[in-house]
C-alpha cells in the first residue's frame, strides 16, 4: 500500500509539472506572437501573413534549441559533480 501511495504521488507530480509546462508554453506562444506582430510585421508588406508565420516559427525553434541546449548543459555539469 505504501508503494502504491508513493507511485501515485510521483505520477501526480509528473502530471502537475507537465500541466504547468503546457501553461508556460502557451504563455510564451502568446508573447512571441505579440512580439512578431508588434515589431516584425511592420517591416513585412501587408498581406504577408505566411511570412510572418515563418518568422514566428524560426523564433520559436531558435528559442527551443537554446533552452534545450542550456538544460542539457546543466544536466551534464551536474553529472560531472557527482
Amino acid at each position: 500500500m505504501k508503494q502504491l501511495r508513493k507511485e501515485l504521488i510521483k505520477q501526480l507530480v509528473t502530471l502537475a509539472t507537465a500541466g504547468f509546462g503546457l501553461v508556460a508554453a502557451l504563455a510564451w506562444n502568446e508573447a512571441i506572437q505579440a512580439f512578431v506582430k508588434e515589431y516584425i510585421d511592420q517591416y513585412i508588406s501587408r498581406g504577408s501573413g505566411i511570412l510572418s508565420r515563418f518568422v514566428y516559427a524560426v523564433l520559436i525553434t531558435a528559442f527551443a534549441v537554446f533552452v534545450t541546449y542550456q538544460l542539457t548543459k546543466l544536466i551534464k555539469d551536474d553529472e560531472k559533480k557527482d
